[in-house]
């Protein structure tokens, strides 16, 4: 019986022109970015909602307002950052079913540490665009060539990455991940040698991530700002130089199994894209005929 009234039910929205609702959206920017720019996060609001009408699409703004935004993305630090976002997207209503996430550059990393450490409401299907996930090695360049700010935070890195004072104060050095000195790396790096569980497993990040029904990796085959650009794969240089790099699979990591990657593989949840150009750089063309199906 219970059977029938559920194919009853189907019937009836369908007659009705009811089709299930649309999937939400969390998009997160990437760094120098805001939630709302018209050039970036903006026209991919613009885009997802010109595409699947009805969808609820939420652009993540950490501050205030814009300014803070963006400033945000270079100074705060970014374990508060994801218990920010991890409270926004408790409380609203929208996402209560479940959602998918979509993190341009460093926003990957960080909705990667939303799946793993805030499993309610359930993070559906995670694209990661360019995000870098094994870190990086090196600064070649940032948004704002021009400005101050990226002269500064080579400095600061050059200076102590590690050190507390710039770990605590420096969105970049969270992610820094020197393969000249992984022991370092290991010990003091308050965000991403966490989160790839690199000074032991927490089984309920493992677990969590597993939950997901895709992980996609997005790379830019031309990338002259991810050093190495592999990491936007999960893979890295080969510990202990700076000049070989080994794809995910031939990392502890992966071997280890301590994310759950290697599982996920095997399932057929990891998915590997590469897209010419430089970082974040695609077309709207490859965007429609190769992410959107993911949000569908």
């Amino acid at each position: 019986m219970a059977a029938i009234r559920a194919a009853v039910l189907v019937l009836l929205r369908l007659c009705l022109g009811g089709a299930a609702a649309a999937v939400p959206l969390v998009i997160w920017h990437g760094m120098g970015d805001s939630c709302c720019n018209p050039q970036s996060m903006g026209y991919i609001k613009k885009i997802v909602e010109n595409k699947i009408p009805g969808i609820y699409v939420l652009s993540l703004k950490i501050g205030s307002n814009l300014i803070q935004d963006v400033e945000n993305s270079f100074f705060m630090n970014v374990n508060d950052q994801v218990r920010e976002v991890c409270s926004q997207l408790a409380k609203d209503p929208h996402l209560k079913g479940g959602y998918n996430a979509m993190g341009f550059s460093q926003g990957g990393q960080f909705l990667r540490a939303v799946a793993q450490r805030c499993p309610s409401p359930p993070m559906l299907n995670l694209i990661s665009v360019g995000g870098q996930h094994q870190g990086v090695y090196g600064f070649p360049r940032c948004p704002g060539e021009s400005s101050h700010i990226c002269d500064w935070i080579r400095k600061m890195l050059d200076l102590g990455a590690y050190t507390q004072a710039v770990q605590e104060h420096l969105v970049q050095a969270e992610y820094w991940h020197d393969p000249l000195k992984e022991e370092d790396y290991r010990k003091n790096s308050i965000f991403l040698a966490d989160i790839n569980q690199e000074r032991g497993i927490n089984e309920t990040y493992k677990k969590n991530l597993m939950a997901l029904k895709k992980f996609v990796m997005v790379k830019f085959l031309n990338d002259t700002m991810v050093d190495p650009p592999i990491s936007e794969w999960f893979g890295f240089y080969k510990s202990g130089q700076a000049k070989e790099t080994i794809p995910l699979k031939e990392t502890s990591l992966y071997i280890e199994d301590r994310l759950g990657l290697q599982e996920m593989d095997k399932a057929g949840k990891l998915v590997f894209l590469g897209v010419k150009g430089d970082h974040l750089h695609f077309s709207e063309d490859w965007f429609y005929s190769t992410i959107l199906p993911f949000l569908q």
